[in-house]
């Protein structure tokens, strides 16, 4: 009965207080156990979760347990770590200027790659943004044009987990020269949707010091926002949908209708969130309610 061990955190909005767990996993049957770690007490005896597999447990993940949204901050034990560690290892792509026409194509190959999309943005870099980016190639002769690339328009960022995500993304992407792509990897990205040295449709951490700084760079601080909130709709992908591996195949048809994606953002939503979200739903339609 292997069993996964894991600190987790709940924000209480009665309490305003942020409250930490011990929360164990059990692989046999899916079940979990929650410990209050301040007042050394039982929180949650064992019981069933079907909707988590232990793949859904890593440092950073947001899980519902119960109507509680909890965030998981770290490993509790050395099994956990030694197990996990490298089948969650993550990385950073970067969907650059020339390829967001193509994004849904891109993402399709991430999903059909088998990584876990964790976190997701577009933004705008300005050239003082991209060149900090970039900054361990700023003694290259091509490093100005890739800073006046980088932020000459928006780039989509993702963060993927997978085993051995550094090095597995790396390859899906293919040899940095788009040309060397298509001799030596036809199918890679940089073969399909690149053009040349610089402008070759993506970017990928080289190690997974660089993916921890590279996906801080993006996600732990305010970028410029790319929305133009003007003749546009929204569309929300549903989780299941996320879950399934299906965001790939949904933005490549809205991109195949001829829609241009503005902007994007993945995030979780709390309850109250969602049901403030839907309530101009309520009554009307039976298939929006919070549970979905």
């Amino acid at each position: 009965d292997e069993r996964f061990a894991f600190l987790a955190e709940w924000y209480d909005p009665q309490a305003a207080l942020t409250r930490k767990y011990q929360l164990l996993f059990y692989a046999s049957d899916n079940s979990v156990e929650m410990y209050d770690i301040k007042n050394r007490r039982l929180f949650l005896k064992r019981s069933k979760c079907d909707q988590y597999k232990a793949d859904d447990f890593y440092i950073g993940a947001i899980v519902n347990i119960h109507s509680r949204q909890l965030k998981i901050t770290d490993y509790c034990d050395k099994h956990t770590t030694n197990r996990l560690k490298n089948i969650n290892e993550k990385t950073l792509a970067m969907i650059k200027p020339d390829a967001v026409g193509c994004l849904g194509g891109i993402m399709e190959m991430i999903d059909q790659a088998g990584f876990k999309l964790c976190r997701a943005k577009m933004v705008r870099l300005n050239r003082k943004e991209a060149s900090d980016f970039y900054q361990e190639h700023a003694s290259q002769p091509f490093y100005d044009r890739l800073v006046e690339f980088i932020s000459s328009g928006p780039v989509v960022a993702f963060e993927l987990k997978g085993p051995g995500a550094v090095d597995s993304w790396r390859k899906v992407l293919g040899p940095t020269d788009s040309a060397t792509a298509r001799n030596q990897a036809p199918l890679s990205v940089r073969a399909k949707f690149g053009t040349d040295n610089t402008k070759n449709a993506a970017h990928g951490s080289d190690s997974t010091e660089s993916a921890e700084r590279e996906v801080s760079f993006f996600f732990d601080k305010r970028r410029q926002n790319t929305a133009v909130l003007n003749n546009c709709t929204l569309c929300v992908v549903k989780p299941h949908a996320v879950a399934d591996g299906l965001s790939g195949r949904i933005v490549l048809a809205i991109q195949d209708a001829g829609f241009e994606i503005s902007a994007l953002q993945m995030f979780h939503l709390e309850r109250a969130n969602a049901e403030e979200f839907h309530e101009v739903y309520k009554g009307v339609v039976n298939e929006y309610n919070v549970s979905k």
